[in-house]
């Protein structure tokens, strides 16, 4: 009977609003002619008119009130909102706490199952509570360049300390069953919120997408029920790496986990790629050396997602500070706006971990698409705290971003479809060479080759340091092809640090995509010779854009 008369009593006092509105309408209107001159007037008073007007005591504090003063306010309301939300997450908490940890199981459970390492059979939850602790919000943002597509984007940082109670049931390969306890969850992020599409039915949009968008900080131990997981070698790292991916591949950031509200199909909503990026390694110079005896060894795995079946690893380059590796990576794109190619350089220790000698990430946004960039990066110790500025060496790489749906403005040459006709284009008509693909059937990509004749014209060069006892050098120049290593030298030009040469030799190339160029310059000397440096080349450009001058 309550919800009758509530009912009732609704339309009642909305036939009555209804009629209040349109008579005040009626009002309105003719007061707007009246207040059109009035407010005209107005808007032409200066701050000094209105002093002339209103008394000290009653002057408006925000005409007064410095934009320092007037952000503080800003904040102040901000601040105001976060605490009523997070009083009201603590409200509701209890009833957050089931379904999340249901969602979680459920969800969670699934990817631990594609992560179990070798050394586990099975991962699985045999209690899951997020326990009695609210997370707090501590900030919130509404994303604006991401609003003007039918949604609202909204992020929300968010920091747990918190109790819960989850223990998974961990069978190893020999049938012995470890009850693990994960505890003291620290964790602080931010969270991304994607209401689209928005509809004129309550509540207003039709599924709601969420994602991490940033991790900040995520850190818990393990424990064995009843005993210490360290004594069991390898469990603890093993169990904390599969927990880190599975949290990675989950619910991280472009990954979107969409929960509809309305019915309707939500399919363009999730995670689809949007194109490639061709990552060519090709070298590093004045790395820390990290051994005792000898030169650090040093290989470097590069990711988008920090997954380890989407991270590449190059090859070891043994007793080397200044590596070339010369190797080829593909990666999938998800997200071009937001994500970026990471690069960990390290010194491989044999049987031991490796150490890190340094990173560097490279924003994909900032590549342009169909247009090699070439790069040269600092390595840092951490990429997201800059402890320290020490100097770790620098990381050469070239970057192809290729985008779906360009095929027919541009051919990416590192792709199988790469074509004679597409090479020819490129060379803007030139009979240069030809294409020829590894047609062995047993891969599921095959490489392509490109052979033609690369002409290389060594110019000059600038400012050599001095080598000889007169203060001067005799400079010369050695062209050399890394996979044929087929060498050809300049002339020697006698007592200058700023030698001229305009020499141009020709190179038959076999496989253009994965071969280097490299020229050294070497002192002349009647008793020897002196290596001054070298610069190092891909060929990536010249096949792409015909001829180029650096």
């Amino acid at each position: 009977m309550s919800f009758f008369m509530a009912l009732v009593m609704g339309i009642a006092m909305g036939i009555g609003l209804v009629v209040a509105f349109a008579r005040s309408e009626s009002n309105r209107s003719k007061r707007r002619s009246e207040l059109a001159t009035t407010i005209a007037s107005f808007a032409r008073m200066t701050v000094q008119d209105s002093r002339k007007i209103l008394p000290g005591e009653f002057y408006p504090s925000w005409v007064v009130f410095s934009q320092r003063q007037k952000l503080s306010y800003s904040y102040n309301s901000l601040s105001l909102s976060l605490n009523w939300l997070n009083l009201q997450l603590t409200k509701i908490w209890p009833y957050v706490n089931e379904a999340a940890s249901e969602l979680i199981r459920n969800n969670v459970e699934r990817t631990l199952e594609q992560y179990t390492p070798v050394i586990l059979s099975s991962m699985k939850f045999s209690k899951l509570t997020l326990g009695t602790v609210a997370p707090q919000f501590t900030g919130v943002s509404i994303i604006e360049d991401e609003c003007d597509d039918g949604g609202i984007t909204m992020e929300l940082e968010i920091q747990w300390d918190g109790n819960p109670s989850i223990i998974l049931d961990i069978k190893t390969r020999v049938g012995v069953g470890l009850p693990v306890q994960v505890k003291n969850i620290g964790f602080t992020g931010v969270f991304r919120l994607i209401f689209k599409p928005l509809v004129d039915k309550f509540p207003c949009f039709g599924a709601v997408s969420y994602s991490l968008r940033e991790k900040k900080n995520l850190d818990f131990t393990l424990k064995i029920v009843g005993g210490e997981i360290s004594a069991i070698p390898g469990i603890s790292d093993a169990i904390e790496e599969t927990i880190r991916d599975a949290i990675e591949d989950s619910v991280t950031w472009p990954v979107r986990k969409i929960v509809p509200i309305l019915p309707g199909d939500y399919s363009d909503l999730e995670l689809k790629p949007v194109g490639t990026l061709e990552v060519k390694l090709v070298q590093a110079k004045d790395l820390t050396n990290k051994d005792i005896i000898g030169k650090s060894d040093p290989y470097a795995v590069l990711f988008i997602r920090p997954l380890r079946e989407k991270m590449k690893t190059s090859k070891t380059i043994n007793n080397q500070l200044n590596p070339i590796w010369n190797e080829h990576f593909e990666f999938i794109v998800e997200d071009a706006s937001t994500q970026n190619l990471t690069v960990r350089v390290f010194d491989d220790e044999g049987v031991q971990a490796s150490e890190l000698i340094g990173c560097a990430q490279v924003p994909l946004k900032n590549l342009k698409p169909a247009k090699v960039k070439d790069v040269w990066l600092d390595l840092v110790k951490d990429l997201e705290v800059q402890r320290d500025n020490k100097y770790r060496g620098k990381v050469h790489l070239e970057l192809l971003y290729c985008p779906f749906g360009m095929e027919d403005e541009f051919k990416n040459p590192f792709n199988r479809d790469y074509s004679l006709t597409s090479l020819e284009k490129t060379f803007k008509g030139g009979a240069i060479g030809t294409v020829a693909a590894d047609k062995t059937t047993t891969h599921k990509k095959r490489d392509d080759i490109v052979r033609g004749v690369l002409s290389v014209t060594v110019i000059s060069a600038e400012d050599l340091p001095v080598v000889d006892l007169m203060g001067k050098a005799d400079p010369y120049v050695v062209i050399i092809m890394k996979k044929t290593e087929a060498k050809q030298k300049t002339r020697v030009v006698n007592k200058s640090l700023n030698p001229i040469w305009n020499q141009t030799f020709d190179f038959v190339v076999e496989d253009g995509l994965h071969d280097m160029l490299i020229l050294e310059v070497w002192d002349h000397d009647t008793f020897g010779k002196d290596k001054i440096g070298r610069c190092i080349f891909t060929l990536t450009r010249v096949i792409l854009e015909g001829e180029f001058k650096d």
